[in-house]
């Protein structure tokens, strides 16, 4: 069997990761990240067959004595294990030790999501509080809301994508999944008007040629805005100098499913809006809405201890 590098065996995964499992480029950027928890002990250079069950632990114990969150060690710990699944298959090393690492158990943390009037209230910010690029914004909210999409899919969304008249487009989610996410009339009002700025601010944008680009949103320069850029924005019109309540692009996804569900959509129809593959991480946001209208009778029933 050839000795191999920690490292080389890290470089030849992520590869395998982004041109044989076809992983996104942001996916592969977070499994590298997770990856340089290795760059202290035992280091990269390290023989892969050197690395025991002990030095794994004492590594995810190290972690956690420097005060990682229980969702990242357990994100590293799920790298490691592929990783070293992928080096067995290839006949790296004789046998997989990372089987052995446990997760931790996470606390349950229901999704974040705000109510009607908050998510009124942010989507009227670019309006009242003209921070950035007001009409972009405001379709960026308007549409995150709308569509429920990870911002990711709103970050990669291109003209090309939308149907006639903006009401619906397709996106490309995880696991290279298309699926149709929908645009109410808010949406595309604004997003319309946001088009038109654009189309005056930089005209060859929209046209065919070297200067055009494809996706929908742009950032000041004129260039594809990011979705790291996005979370700019939405930190922006919601921490102090807007709302005051800080939000992130997936509060607006946490919330479309939340209201779907309230408003009486079924949790099948909404696995789908989502793209979720499994029913599990739909199921979550019945526990929101359940709590929800527990806060509601609450309030709202005589004999519930609120209104003696």
């Amino acid at each position: 069997m050839e000795a191999r590098s920690l490292g080389d065996c890290i470089d030849e995964y992520l590869l395998y990761l982004e041109n044989v499992k076809g992983r996104s480029a942001h996916t592969v950027r977070g499994y590298a990240e997770d990856f340089r928890h290795f760059d202290g002990d035992p280091g990269r250079d390290v023989d892969i067959t050197s690395l025991d069950l002990a030095r794994l632990r004492a590594l995810v114990g190290e972690m956690s004595r420097t005060g990682y969150s229980v969702a990242s060690i357990d994100r590293f710990i799920a790298a490691v294990r592929g990783l070293f699944a992928y080096c067995k298959k290839n006949h790296y090393i004789q046998e997989n030790v990372a089987l052995e690492l446990r997760t931790l158990k996470k606390p349950k943390v229901l999704p974040r999501f705000m109510t009607q009037a908050e998510i009124d209230t942010l989507c009227s910010q670019p309006d009242r509080k003209p921070l950035l690029w007001p009409a972009r914004d405001k379709a960026l909210f308007e549409m995150l809301y709308s569509s429920g999409c990870r911002v990711s899919e709103i970050a990669s969304l291109c003209l090309s994508d939308f149907t006639e008249g903006y009401a619906s487009a397709v996106v490309m989610g995880k696991g290279s999944k298309e699926r149709y996410v929908f645009f109410e009339q808010d949406a595309r009002s604004a997003l319309e008007k946001y088009l038109d700025e654009r189309r005056e601010r930089f005209p060859a944008s929209l046209q065919d040629g070297d200067a055009f680009v494809a996706q929908v949103f742009l950032n000041q320069r004129g260039t594809a805005l990011s979705a790291s850029g996005i979370e700019l924005i939405v930190r922006e019109y919601s921490g102090v100098k807007g709302t005051n309540r800080p939000m992130t692009p997936h509060s607006f996804r946490h919330t479309f499913a939340t209201a779907m569900l309230l408003n009486g959509a079924d949790i099948r129809e909404v696995q789908s809006m989502l793209g979720h593959s499994s029913i599990n991480a739909t199921q979550r946001y019945t526990h929101v809405t359940a709590e929800r209208l527990r806060d509601v009778y609450d309030q709202a029933f005589p004999h519930s201890g609120k209104n003696d």
